[in-house]
């Protein structure tokens, strides 16, 4: 059974070798979450310290789920900080071990940061993911509104150009 947690930062930073786990695993499958390959677990030790910080400035919204006590999925809200968007946020990296997948994590996931969001007063949030990936064809079925598709908007881990779409849902 697994256990959904929202992580302050001293939680994200004792997390980060099973959270440099998962996110290896992710982009070494293939996920274009902004990383190129070789990667390794260590190299995402600054990305997650930096997911620290933000979750200790109020920044950002850090849910993970545990299994046996280790991380095996995680996802982000970055919570827009602009004068005139104090309602919105941007979901990030929604990722899961290829091991736990298929196990309904993702929506455990997405329940849980979507409505954390809401307690901290987002309203709405906006999302971009690979096309075609297999995140792509989970998010309409959490109720998330498809807008479009933007040609060759980043690289796949392995260097060929990836497609991506956006997403919105609100919430509250």
């Amino acid at each position: 059974m697994a256990t959904i947690r929202i992580l302050d930062a001293a939680d994200t930073l004792n997390a980060l070798p099973h959270l440099c786990e998962v996110l290896s695993d992710c982009v070494n499958d293939g996920a274009s979450v902004g990383f190129m390959l070789p990667f390794t677990p260590q190299d995402g030790a600054d990305f997650w310290r930096n997911v620290a910080a933000g979750v200790d400035t109020g920044d950002i919204i850090h849910v993970v789920a545990e299994v046996d006590g280790v991380v095996v999925g995680t996802v982000q809200i970055g919570l827009a900080s602009k004068p005139n968007q104090p309602h919105r946020g941007d979901l990030m990296k929604l990722l899961i071990h290829r091991s736990q997948r298929g196990q309904g994590l993702s929506r455990l996931l997405m329940d849980a940061v979507e409505a954390e969001a809401t307690k901290r007063g987002r309203t709405l949030l906006v999302l971009d993911t690979a096309t075609g990936s297999d995140a792509e064809a989970i998010y309409p079925r959490f109720g998330w509104q498809r807008v479009g598709v933007i040609p060759d908007y980043a690289l796949f881990p392995d260097g060929r150009y990836c497609s991506t779409t956006i997403f919105y849902k609100r919430i509250a």
